[in-house]
């Protein structure tokens, strides 16, 4: 029975096998359930980023600021433009995102209920701009749990136990859908489809480490650094 209580697989749930889930978080990481507000640490990097200031910032506040090119606390089209431009899309992908991801986030973070004209995104509310059908570690506060993403390459990382191929991107995110979410799975896509493409690696994969660092905003800082020509490591 003791067992049975820790059971992460069900024999008459064949998905539960498919998708396993890790047993060994907490030899590795203290309290890997609990949510994080500052840093985005996993098994292998226990205090988050090494050198990464958080500011005071939540961890998505923390990824949204790197946009912020004033830091006034609102992100403007021309900002997450200039952003998008640093970390190295050329400039008609940065001008198209930058028109999605502002016309879709600016409403729900206003600290008033009148449309702004600019499409602003307030750092401040960016917990609300929470959709449906995502990965699960970033809570409704926008806090980091470490345990989701360790559990998301456990379950769909299949081919290198630390990083995923474009198919087992795709199948994460079939994965993660939930009912009627039409926004949510569109959204989904685009945001996982990005970062892959930003951040795929000579084995044309996506690492736990650029996504962990994509939480938190570093990844953002380490690929502007390399596309001025600046050395850094991902590691």
């Amino acid at each position: 029975m003791e067992n049975e209580a820790v059971a992460t697989e069900a024999p008459f749930a064949p998905i539960t096998y498919e998708r396993r889930v890790r047993n060994d978080l907490e030899d590795k990481l203290p309290k890997p359930y609990m949510p994080r507000a500052l840093v985005a640490p996993d098994i292998e990097h226990p205090n988050g980023t090494p050198g990464h200031r958080h500011n005071q910032l939540s961890v998505l506040q923390q990824h949204a600021a790197f946009f912020d090119q004033d830091d006034n606390g609102i992100i403007y089209p021309w900002e997450t433009y200039t952003g998008l431009r640093a970390i190295g899309f050329n400039p008609i992908v940065s001008l198209v995102m930058a028109v999605l991801i502002n016309g879709a986030l600016s409403y729900v973070t206003l600290p008033g209920w009148l449309p702004s004209p600019f499409f602003p995104i307030y750092i401040h509310n960016i917990h609300r701009a929470k959709h449906g059908s995502d990965s699960g570690v970033y809570d409704t506060e926008r806090r980091y749990t470490p345990m989701y993403i360790e559990n998301m390459f456990s379950k769909y990382a299949h081919t290198v136990p630390d990083k995923f191929t474009l198919r087992e991107l795709w199948y994460m995110t079939e994965g993660n859908r939930e009912s009627f979410d039409f926004f949510g799975w569109i959204a989904s896509k685009l945001e996982w489809g990005i970062l892959y493409v930003l951040a795929w690696d000579e084995e044309v994969m996506l690492s736990k480490e650029a996504v962990r660092r994509c939480f938190d905003g570093s990844l953002f800082e380490y690929c502007a650094k390399m596309n001025m020509g600046g050395e850094g490591k991902m590691g």
